[in-house]
């Protein structure tokens, strides 16, 4: 299958889809078919390829790192006719995905959406206040727009998100719950080596005593990394080993630095700032706990990551973390700080029941593999498909392959 991926955000970007983006590129390669990526240019605006990579001009639009485009040259266009796509894989809303509505309907082939951003969480950073309520209904009629009215099948990670739309959005057509799924063997402590992880213990002066939490993530205010902080008082007070490591860079990382020290807890909590993705899989082998309190996640790939790692997760009692953390099987999930203090604690004090943790953590990951995501995704794209044909009769495409396969199989020839 020719498959085309429309993204605004892809590597060299990190963030959670810009990673599934990548992570489904590869699975989708390694069984056999061919794929395409359509995305942002990350440093100017200007039209380049590379590599079956199309990258559009883009400008910054004052979210973290992101860029969005509004330019489709003409050369791209040209350019992606003669991929003979048998199929679209769209990964935002605008942008790029005006982009993959435009190019699907012009060359008549389905086109698949996977929606990874609860937008109305950020609304905030274009509003700075103003206009909060009318933005987040202009969002919210855009994305029903482009979910109901422009794409043949809808992805959605979770249940939290199947509900925002069936429920809040009223939407009456196909939905596909498929977990985004991660690389879990890069996580896997025997392929990490050890020395490595003693290394950047040193560098951060993380010592066999400490008992490490970590998060992963943006740093802003809706990831409620300041709760975090907050909590680690009382946690140092049980334990002065205790210490919370904060990878991750963004708006508020002075704040919560500044928070940090008015807390007089700065050799307990531990900021390593932005780390490259090609490295983050060596960081997760450092901490005892990964931890979460953020509410506004779709899915939460971190926790997967740290799962993978053999690291149990405590975790704010969210939507987006019910299908993945269990209660003392592979974690914990609360409600307040009592709850969260209390689940750190009972890990904390309990070598025993700390390693049986591990250990179901590392048995629940596998179960999101990049493979079995690639095989639900591709189950998706074969419902769009549906014996369609597609927009130019002389290329023999996936779809005819297929159909011809079948009538061979039905008649024994």
């Amino acid at each position: 299958m020719r498959i085309g991926l429309f993204t605004d955000t892809y590597p060299p970007f990190i963030n959670g889809v810009s990673t599934s983006i990548a992570m489904l590129e590869s699975a989708l390669r390694k069984k056999g078919h061919q794929v395409y990526i359509v995305t942002v240019n990350p440093d100017q605006m200007q039209y380049s390829f590379e590599k079956n990579i199309i990258r559009l001009p883009g400008i910054p639009v004052g979210i973290y790192d992101y860029r969005l485009t509004g330019i489709y040259p003409l050369k791209a266009i040209n350019k992606i006719k003669e991929w003979n796509l048998d199929i679209i894989h769209s990964h935002t809303e605008f942008g790029v995905g005006t982009f993959a509505r435009i190019m699907a309907r012009q060359l008549d082939i389905p086109i698949v959406h996977t929606y990874h951003t609860m937008y109305e969480d950020y609304v905030h950073y274009i509003t700075k206040g103003y206009f909060d309520t009318t933005s987040k209904k202009i969002v919210e009629h855009l994305t029903k727009f482009y979910c109901d009215k422009t794409v043949t099948e809808l992805i959605v990670p979770t249940k939290k998100t199947y509900d925002l739309f069936k429920e809040k959005y009223e939407y009456t057509r196909n939905i596909h719950i498929v977990p985004t799924g991660i690389e879990v063997d890069r996580f896997y402590r025997e392929n990490n080596k050890p020395e490595k992880t003693a290394l950047l213990k040193k560098k951060y002066k993380i010592t066999d005593e400490d008992f490490v939490l970590l998060f992963v993530g943006r740093l802003a205010s809706e990831k409620n990394v300041a709760f975090l902080i907050d909590n680690q008082v009382d946690l140092i007070k049980k334990n002065k080993h205790c210490k919370l490591l904060i990878i991750g860079d963004g708006p508020d990382i002075e704040q919560f630095k500044s928070q940090a020290k008015k807390l007089k807890i700065t050799d307990n909590v531990i900021f390593t700032g932005k780390i490259p993705w090609e490295e983050i899989h060596e960081y997760y082998q450092i901490p005892q706990v990964f931890v979460t309190a953020s509410h506004t996640e779709t899915q939460g790939l971190t926790l997967l990551e740290a799962m993978a790692a053999s690291v149990p997760v405590v975790a704010l009692d969210d939507d987006a973390f019910r299908d993945v953390v269990i209660d003392d099987l592979n974690g914990y999930l609360f409600k307040n700080k009592k709850e969260y203090k209390q689940a750190i604690e009972k890990i904390m004090n309990d070598p025993v029941l700390q390693e049986r943790l591990n250990r179901q953590a590392r048995i629940n990951a596998e179960s999101h593999s990049s493979k079995y995501y690639a095989e639900m995704v591709l189950d998706v794209y074969y419902t769009a498909l549906g014996g369609k044909p597609v927009g130019r009769k002389e290329k023999k495409t996936f779809v005819t392959t297929m159909k011809s396969v079948v009538k061979k199989g039905l008649h024994g020839k």
